[in-house]
């Protein structure tokens, strides 16, 4: 019987928790700030995703090596 040693869901819970942990110490005006900052990241990995993607010629919908940063 193989044993379990890594569970998603539990990680994602673990990481949920850590982010309220985090969100609930802000105000709201750092919350924005916060969510603000996150999205700008977000935007440059999904540029950078998607340069990567094109310069490499691959058509596929997903690119594992952009998805897990």
């Amino acid at each position: 019987m193989k044993t379990k040693t890594f569970d998603c869901v539990e990680m994602k819970h673990q990481g949920a928790e850590q982010l309220k942990k985090t969100i609930d110490q802000l105000t709201d005006q750092e919350k924005l700030a916060f969510w603000s900052e996150r999205t700008h990241e977000l935007k440059q990995r999904m540029a950078t995703a998607k340069t990567r993607k094109e310069s490499s010629g691959n058509t596929s919908s997903t690119d594992s090596s952009t998805m897990h940063k």
